[in-house]
């Protein structure tokens, strides 16, 4: 079972986005008043009535543009509609009917579904006599609102839950892998998501910023449920000219906090640069699971040891990271992009681990038999027990007589006995130092 999907359509500059975050209760999507500005289907959650569902904000459609963003644009309105229970129609009450509302009804009046037509911007209590006209889109009668100023909301959305299919009203598996895909622009990370998802969902063109928002993509392989969050490509600051761009990076740090798997992309045929470092720092620092995808990797004329050299200059500018498995791939090809979904749920499931106590234990006695701790000035270092106390990432506590005793080599030295033991591959595992009484901060 799944949520019902309410769709947002209609050509730019209309009011889709401020309705979506009015809705979503924040602000998701990117609102300025410059057509185009949504470039992608953007998801949200939202509730009215406790009933769940989720809302897609689309690009505007411009039927007949031959321009290449608007022309997918209108690719990515139209899998929305195709895949929405529930379709909003949103027009500009003050502009009137336009020639492309008129040729959107038509694509809609074709799609078998549930359509209400939202006739947005009428800030006024009274309804205006102009709203008449809307009729002649043969879509039934207009809902009035204004999304800027919250007005009608309450009634669109009484209208919305009426159509939502019996079956659809439950909320999305807890079990679900949220993979953030990040990295510079056009590297290549839309291309990889359509790849995995073997459907063009995520524009793709060779115009560096195509994508400006997160954008969510469910997903199943067998049984296991992903989202995928294709994000804007973080540039560096001194290039953030626009106030979109600004607004994209934020995006793309908000999906790798809401990600479990983080995904960082390079282009092969660029090298690891300083900004990749820092992009998959964004990642390490909020502890989360990590893949290092090189990406183009098939345009790389290739000599004797040109893979191990690549490696080493990847595991040497990434020495935070060493834990992330990587992994060379093509998504113009497809070239290992099915053996990098394996090795998310990997990843995924290392991130969650739990280590039972007393195995726990078991391995620190070990390391310590191995390897004396430290002391200082007579005093050494006395290790009493470990504990896991937190997943994604994991995370343990070690009590110990004395916090100054703990070298930094030496905790190292843990950390990797236990990697050892238990793998957690991808994932980066947290260690807390107390002292025995010691009470949680």
């Amino acid at each position: 079972m799944s949520r019902p999907i309410v769709a947002i359509v209609g050509r730019p500059n209309v009011g889709k986005s401020t309705l979506f975050n009015k809705i979503a209760g924040r602000r998701i999507s990117i609102v300025e008043d410059k057509p185009g500005v949504t470039r992608d289907r953007i998801y949200a959650e939202g509730e009215w009535l406790n009933k769940y569902f989720t809302m897609i904000d689309t690009g505007g459609i411009e039927p007949a543009s031959d321009d290449i963003i608007m022309s997918q644009m209108r690719r990515q309105a139209e899998i929305a509609i195709e895949t929405g229970d529930v379709i909003l129609f949103v027009v500009d009450g003050l502009e009137g009917i336009t020639s492309t509302d008129k040729e959107v009804a038509n694509m809609l009046r074709k799609a078998n579904k549930e359509i209400l037509l939202v006739v947005n911007k009428i800030d006024t209590p009274k309804t205006p006599d102009t709203i008449y006209e809307f009729y002649e889109l043969g879509l039934g009668s207009p809902i009035v609102i204004s999304a800027g100023q919250g007005l009608g909301l309450g009634d669109l959305l009484d209208e919305v839950v009426k159509h939502f299919p019996e079956d659809k009203d439950v909320e999305y598996n807890e079990d679900v892998i949220k993979v953030a895909v990040i990295g510079k622009p056009n590297v290549g990370k839309s291309s990889l998501i359509n790849k995995i998802l073997g459907e063009e969902r995520v524009i793709v063109s060779d115009i560096p910023g195509t994508t400006r928002d997160a954008i969510d993509t469910y997903f199943t392989h067998g049984e296991d449920e992903y989202v995928f969050i294709d994000t804007a490509g973080m540039r560096k600051r001194k290039r953030i000219n626009e106030n979109i761009e600004r607004y994209s990076v934020v995006r793309s740090l908000t999906a790798i906090e809401r990600a479990d798997v983080c995904i960082v992309v390079i282009d092969a045929t660029e090298g690891i640069s300083e900004q990749d470092t820092k992009i998959a720092g964004y990642a390490h620092d909020n502890g989360k699971a990590a893949i290092i995808a090189v990406n183009k990797w098939d345009l790389v004329e290739k000599e004797t040891n040109t893979y191990l050299k690549f490696e080493e200059d990847m595991r040497r500018t990434l020495s935070f990271m060493s834990y992330a498995p990587i992994m060379f791939i093509s998504a113009e090809t497809g070239r290992r992009v099915n053996k990098l979904l394996d090795l998310i749920k990997v990843v995924s499931n290392n991130h969650s681990m739990r280590i039972p106590t007393g195995t726990l234990n078991d391995i620190i006695g070990e390391a310590v038999l191995m390897n004396q701790p430290p002391s200082d000035k007579g005093k050494r270092l006395k290790i009493y027990y470990g504990t896991q106390v937190g997943i994604k990432p994991p995370k343990f506590v070690i009590f110990i007589n004395d916090k100054e005793l703990m070298h930094f080599s030496y905790a190292r030295y843990l950390e990797n006995q236990i990697r050892q033991s238990f793998g957690f591959e991808g994932t980066p595992i947290q260690f807390e130092f107390r002292e025995k009484g010691e009470k949680e901060d």
